[in-house]
């Protein structure tokens, strides 16, 4: 954990440092005049609007988002970083509960300059996530991918892999007000779902992974994507092959490049306060334990994002459904918020999941699907610590509705609890 805790200082001393760096792009008086030369202003990756709408991949956020980061201009070059590191005590109550200290991190780098009539964007993310082990930290209710390779983790969130994100955007414009873009990841995330979690103004500053995780979002570490698509004013059409297999319990290293899986997602945002998107995804084998069984995923989700005099407020609303091929659907409903003034953020979410990999083979209620649902509020202070950096205090509580058969397993009514520090860039 010391030795993560070093990593990310050092990244961000480094990214305090670059030449020219600054915490907003750059002003238009410091742009070259027009035809004289590349424009170092980053913007919208995928088209001509304000890079605020894009979020994780090729999805979309409102375009009044806040987007946090470090700002430069490197020769022809403008580049933007961004990452965060938690600290977390987290102790999960009841029979399958449990403790544990941890450390949870992203560091995003992105770059972008013009290239012949488009515009280029490469864009780095890395976690040291795996530092906290391979069966991640204890949370109730969460399911999905494996430790050992043996085994499915349960009542765990796994931990992400050192390399969440490396690809390339090119973009160009085809006609007014319209442009064609393709993205290549390795890993990268398909056009699927809405933005994932860590991304999300609405989410992002809740240190636990959603429990319908794997019914909205758990495809943004592909190890392999290819996504086209069109986009017209508020409108993007945009298509993915993809790996559909999750990353595996080695999270070091990189998993074998597929392509065997395929999604398409139509998104909308009608006004700048607004972002709506719905996708389909034929996932192949997406599970190491189960590989017989393929998934057909279909989300819709609506995000609205409003800017406040100090501060902002996020709401994302977002239903998925995992149609399994042999096997049943199930479903997963998430509704969180974050309005954040000044140096205060107070975050909820509340969910709804249908959850059939709570008990292991053998046990008399292995396979049967139960409906599940979790409330969690949490808040958080930050300080800011010289230009570009802020060190955060918060905390969260959780409580659950769950059907009377999982009492014996559960107990009748387990709360669970996070505190955590973090320091942020910003």
């Amino acid at each position: 954990m010391r030795i993560g805790a070093f990593i990310w200082l050092a990244a961000f001393a480094f990214a305090g440092s670059g030449a020219r760096a600054q915490t907003t792009p750059p002003a238009e008086e410091d742009l070259p005049p027009p035809g004289t030369g590349p424009s170092v202003q980053m913007t919208g990756a995928l088209g001509e609007y304000s890079m605020m709408r894009d979020a994780s991949g090729t999805s979309w956020q409102p375009d009044s988002s806040m987007m946090e980061g470090i700002h430069g201009i490197y020769g022809d070059w403008a580049t933007m970083i961004h990452g965060y590191a938690n600290l977390i005590y987290d102790n999960q109550g009841g029979p399958r509960g449990g403790t544990k200290t941890f450390s949870e991190s992203m560091l995003m780098g992105m770059a972008q300059h013009t290239l012949a009539s488009g515009t280029l964007t490469l864009r780095g993310m890395l976690s040291l996530d795996p530092l906290m082990g391979k069966s991640g930290y204890p949370l109730l209710l969460q399911t999905g991918e494996t430790a050992n390779g043996v085994t499915p983790l349960m009542d765990r969130q796994h931990p992400h892999d050192l390399f969440m994100e490396l690809a390339g955007i090119y973009s160009a414009p085809i006609a007014s007000g319209a442009s064609a873009f393709l993205y290549l990841g390795y890993p990268g995330e398909p056009a699927l779902g809405p933005p994932t979690f860590m991304h999300r103004l609405s989410g992002m500053d809740n240190p636990e992974a959603p429990t319908g995780h794997h019914w909205l979002d758990s495809t943004h570490i592909s190890y392999g994507v290819v996504t086209a698509g069109l986009v017209y004013g508020g409108w993007k059409l945009e298509t993915s092959v993809f790996n559909g297999r999750e990353p595996d319990q080695q999270r070091w290293d990189f998993d074998p490049l597929r392509l065997d899986s395929a999604s398409a997602r139509l998104s909308w945002n009608p006004s700048e306060n607004w972002a709506f998107q719905a996708s389909y995804g034929f996932i192949k084998s997406p599970e190491q334990l189960e590989p017989e069984i393929n998934q057909h995923r279909t989300t819709v989700s609506a995000i609205y994002n409003r800017k406040l005099d100090h501060g902002n407020w996020q709401t994302t609303l977002a239903w998925g459904q995992n149609n399994f091929q042999p096997g049943g659907t199930s479903n997963a409903y998430l509704l969180e918020s974050a309005i954040s003034w000044y140096r205060h953020t107070l975050f909820a979410r509340a969910e709804n999941a249908d959850k059939d990999e709570l008990f292991p083979a053998g046990d008399p209620l292995h396979g049967r699907t139960f409906e599940v649902s979790k409330f969690s509020l949490g808040y958080v202070y930050d300080i800011p610590v010289g230009e570009h950096v802020s060190f955060g205090l918060g905390g969260l509580g959780s409580f659950y509705g769950l059907p009377s058969a999982l009492g014996p397993a559960y107990g009748s009514s387990p709360t669970s609890y996070m505190l955590f520090t973090r320091v942020k860039l910003r």
